[in-house]
């Protein structure tokens, strides 16, 4: 038998600096710890972890009874361990695991994992960003809702989520959908908390209490930045002990009458140096002690003038397209002929339906007669 007999070619394309990771972070340690190790297994619930993350990054949608066949053409000594075959990640052996998993709770074990990573590669903690995201799901999901537990939810729940219909951000309303909330660093995007929640489930609703459980978790001073999903009366209230920036809806009366009413003069920044500095030429501020939902804060109205300026661009080629669209319809309205005047006022309503930024006030009706019928027109 000749040398090139012996030979095989296993790949580790990107896949290695994965594994390195996985290692460097300690994955399979934290994941053995809580689940414990079996003398009888041939694989470790740690390492079976590591090989659904190598799966899941490399790209490769595969059914669970396919999933040994993502490893038969790759090194997998060298990625999970020596001795390890492909077979031993069959869907059972995978299947327990994940049932080990969710029975611990997969939130404690994500925090740990967090938190030696912050650890291990030193992440800037000052700012923190919290959103949500869905994912859209095919099949049935014909189960039952109980009711009774919906209404006493909790942010950590007991029963499993709800697959369901909902605000779709992948663009499938027609889907059920799960939807799963996201918070990470300010520094490189690393995930700190993760949360799976109802497909129809809203961020307003959520978003206070996820930040509450999130503090209750991880121990650290951050700025938590939201958007405006979390600025609720609800939500303010079980917030006012924690660090926190958010956009405030232009939905609030109380923030639409102070925009409206501020002049531009009160939000001129007089530090001209700090500005330029700081690379906002273009920006003027002025600050506001609001309180709202029995909570004092500090509201910040900004000017752009880049985007004011690019505003009323848009509006005025609005304007003029609005402008032609009204004068088709009254040339089409001044050659119609209407039986009575209350006609000709209905159609110019349901025309004034059809603009957005225009709107025809005034008609003129000029009755004419003829042997046959009146005839009104605009």
């Amino acid at each position: 038998m000749s040398y090139l007999e012996e030979i095989q070619v296993k790949n580790l394309d990107h896949l290695g600096i994965v594994a390195g990771l996985i290692d460097e972070i300690g994955i399979v340690k934290i994941i053995n710890n809580k689940l414990g190790i079996d003398v009888r297994e041939k694989i470790s619930a740690g390492t079976v972890v590591k090989s659904i993350l190598i799966n899941g990054l490399g790209f490769v949608s595969r059914p669970l009874y396919l999933f040994s066949q993502f490893f038969q053409d790759k090194a997998i000594e060298k990625l999970l361990g020596e001795r390890i075959k492909p077979d031993y990640l069959n869907d059972d052996k995978i299947g327990r695991v994940m049932d080990e998993l969710y029975k611990y709770g997969l939130n404690d074990i994500f925090i740990e994992v967090v938190l030696e990573v912050i650890k291990k590669f030193k992440i800037d903690l000052k700012c923190s960003h919290l959103d949500s995201t869905s994912f859209h799901l095919d099949g049935e999901y014909k189960r039952e809702e109980d009711k009774e537990k919906q209404e006493e939810e909790k942010i950590i729940k007991e029963r499993p989520i709800f697959i369901k219909k909902g605000y779709s951000r992948d663009h499938r309303p027609d889907l059920k959908q799960c939807v799963l909330d996201l918070i990470t660093s300010q520094d490189g995007d690393i995930p700190l908390f993760v949360r799976v929640g109802d497909g129809n489930e809203s961020d307003k609703a959520v978003f206070g209490k996820v930040l509450v459980e999130f503090k209750k978790q991880i121990k650290f001073d951050s700025i938590m930045v939201c958007d405006s999903a979390l600025y609720g009366q609800e939500n303010l209230q079980l917030i006012q002990h924690l660090k926190w920036i958010t956009r405030v809806p232009m939905t609030i009366k109380k923030a639409k009458e102070l925009v409206q009413n501020i002049e531009v003069e009160e939000v001129k920044d007089e530090d001209k140096e700090k500005r330029s500095d700081l690379n906002l030429e273009s920006y003027t501020w002025k600050e506001e002690i609001v309180t709202y939902g029995g909570i004092k804060q500090t509201w910040l109205i900004v000017l752009s003038e880049k985007r004011q300026k690019s505003d009323l661009e848009k509006l005025e080629k609005q304007l003029s397209q609005e402008e032609k669209k009204s004068q088709k319809f009254l040339k089409e309205i001044q050659s119609e002929e209407f039986e009575h005047p209350q006609a000709a006022r209905y159609k110019l309503k349901a025309i004034n339906k059809k603009l957005r930024l225009l709107e025809i006030k005034e008609v003129e009706l000029i009755e004419t007669y003829s042997k046959k019928r009146k005839r009104f027109i605009k």
